[in-house]
């Protein structure tokens, strides 16, 4: 048993330790916030960084600066915020490109699991499976099976890249289909979608935003769009899962993360905040408009998808042999 000298010296000293990390915490934030983008201007993450960061620095009284940090599939952003001091200043948005990576490239500098710390996802874009009616005459799932059945081989689908979430999404269509398209891919998704609407390639997975308008002009042909219910972005057009293939998993999804070891009330802070901008009809109204469904969720809720994908990419990626650029 300690004296009472003793314990309140024991007790001082343990208080003495403590006041830093608290005073810390409920000042937090006391400076500007990076947040890192892992792609360049203009694309999804990028389109949700630049929504949150003004409503988060009003909110806060802190500026939130969007640092673009593209470059090899979104890795060399990543590394830097798995780098970063995990203090809350540094954080990340990002796509399930990320969870694809770990099956492309070896020796990836980080873990894509154990040095991060997820705050919650942000939203789900999602894609659509579309076919040149000029090229491919078929408007139905049963209609391009048929076809593609009858000429294995013979049609082509464009993509962004080799193993990005469009070209492994065919992939996996393929083999629940079990038919042969082949796959040309292209250096971004201008040229894949250039093509696909000059004849040139007969198909492809496109985000819904991307191929409404075509659709609604006649010049693609919506054969089905991802999720297991249909899409708010399109309600009139089938879900793969209606047409019975579900459990597909090929939606685009979003999410913030910081490097492991961000204390957790500044992830729960964070989280609560974006959850509270993403109910702002004005934040919901512009990213529908950009194709991005707001779909807030735990910390807990996203460090278990990422995991699970993680695993499932790693082993789909194994067994077709798919390689990067």
């Amino acid at each position: 048993m300690l004296s009472p000298r003793a314990s309140l010296t024991a007790a001082l000293v343990c208080l003495s330790v403590l006041l830093p990390v608290l005073a810390q915490a409920q000042a937090y934030p006391s400076r500007p916030i990076t947040l890192v983008v892992p792609y360049t201007p203009g694309t999804g993450i990028d389109i949700i960084a630049r929504t949150l960061g003004p409503r988060i620095t009003q909110r806060w009284g802190q500026p939130v600066v969007v640092d673009n940090k593209p470059g090899a599939s979104g890795n060399i952003g990543a590394d830097v915020v798995a780098k970063a001091k995990p203090d809350g200043y540094t954080l990340m948005v990002t796509v399930n490109t990320f969870v694809i990576t770990p099956a492309l490239f070896k020796n990836l500098p980080y873990d894509p699991v154990a040095d991060f710390a997820t705050v919650g996802k942000v939203a789900t874009g999602n894609v659509a499976l579309v076919v040149n009616p000029t090229a491919l005459p078929v408007r139905t799932l049963e209609e391009l099976k048929t076809a593609a059945r009858s000429q294995p081989g013979k049609f082509s689908y464009s993509s962004p890249g080799n193993g990005t979430p469009q070209h492994l999404a065919v992939e996996l269509l393929k083999q629940r289909l079990g038919v042969d398209f082949l796959h040309v891919p292209y250096k971004g998704a201008a040229g894949a979608l250039t093509d696909l609407l000059g004849g040139q390639v007969q198909l492809a997975i496109l985000p819904v935003h991307t191929a409404l308008p075509h659709f609604k002009a006649g010049k693609l042909a919506v054969i089905a769009v991802s999720g297991e219910r249909r899409s708010v972005l399109a309600p009139d057009l089938p879900s793969f899962a209606e047409l019975g293939l579900d459990n597909l998993a090929i939606d685009l999804y979003f999410w913030i993360a910081g490097p492991a070891g961000t204390p957790r009330e500044v992830i729960l802070r964070w989280n609560q905040e974006v959850a509270s901008i993403l109910q702002l009809p004005e934040v919901r109204d512009s990213l529908l408009k950009q194709g991005l469904v707001p779909s807030p969720g735990t910390p807990e809720e996203i460090a278990e998808q990422i995991r699970s994908d993680v695993d499932r990419w790693k082993k789909f990626i194994a067994e077709t042999g798919i390689k990067a650029d």
